[in-house]
C-alpha cells in the first residue's frame, strides 16, 4: 500500500532529497483537486506566495519556512514566477501578479 502524504507547497521548483522526479506543469484547477483529496504542508517562505497559494487553493496557506524532504511518492506544488526577480528583492503579491506565475507539480517517482 502506497502511502498518501500531504502534498507539499514551495516558492520555486526544487528538490529536496536524492531520488527520480517529474515535473510539469499544473492548473490552478488540478492543483486545487490534489491539496482537496491529500491536505498539504506548507514550506513556503515567502508571504506573497502563501498569499497567491491561498487564493488558488481557497485554503489558509501561512508562510512556514522550515527545511522539507519530499517523500517519495508524495506531490509537491511549487509557484514558478515567469521572471527572476533582481538579487535581494522581495515581492509583493501585486508585484508577483504583474510579473506572472505558473504552478509545477512536482512528482518524486522514488
Amino acid at each position: 500500500m502506497i502511502e498518501k502524504y500531504p502534498v507539499a507547497l514551495f516558492n520555486g521548483v526544487i528538490i529536496t532529497a536524492d531520488g527520480e522526479y517529474i515535473i510539469s506543469a499544473i492548473s490552478e484547477a488540478k492543483a486545487k483537486e490534489l491539496v482537496d483529496e491529500y491536505g498539504f504542508i506548507s514550506a513556503i517562505g515567502h508571504d506573497a506566495t502563501a498569499k497567491i497559494f491561498s487564493n488558488i487553493l481557497d485554503k489558509d496557506v501561512k508562510k512556514n519556512r522550515i527545511q522539507y524532504r519530499q517523500a517519495p511518492t508524495q506531490f509537491a506544488i511549487a509557484l514558478k514566477l515567469n521572471k527572476r526577480p533582481e538579487e535581494g528583492v522581495i515581492l509583493d503579491v501585486k508585484e508577483m501578479l504583474e510579473i506572472g506565475y505558473r504552478l509545477k507539480l512536482i512528482e518524486r517517482v522514488r
